[in-house]
């Protein structure tokens, strides 16, 4: 695995539509792999694909140490309720600000072994 840079905000790159991933194969795997090593460096959460200048539709998120989520085209299925909270963005280094978010939300991606599957979140 490899750290890779971190595209900040007012780079294009960030603003595009990514392509989706057609097979999750050993290059998938050595990237989500590098972008999980890269988000905990920088101590984040969370970082998608376009965030170190990889148009493909994935994120890597780690709500908790060890707890590791790999989305692969994502799509969501359901939300409900709002609540706020504070976040920052690794892309938008030093800045935090209220975001709003659904309390639930259900999502169906692939996971890093090809799996499809719906994920919960309350």
């Amino acid at each position: 695995m490899a750290l890779r840079n971190i595209v900040t905000e007012g780079d294009p790159i960030l603003r595009k539509k990514c392509r989706p991933v057609e097979a999750v194969d050993g290059r998938i795997r050595e990237i989500l792999g590098d972008m999980l090593e890269t988000m905990r460096d920088a101590q984040g959460i969370g970082i998608a694909a376009p965030q170190v200048g990889i148009m493909r539709r994935m994120f890597v998120a780690e709500p908790e140490p060890g707890r590791v989520y790999y989305m692969i085209n994502p799509e969501i299925l359901e939300t409900d309720g709002s609540e706020y909270g504070e976040e920052g963005c690794l892309s938008v280094p030093g800045y935090a600000g209220t975001v709003q978010r659904p309390t639930f939300l259900r999502i169906r991606a692939t996971d890093i072994s090809g799996e499809e599957r719906t994920l919960e979140f309350h």
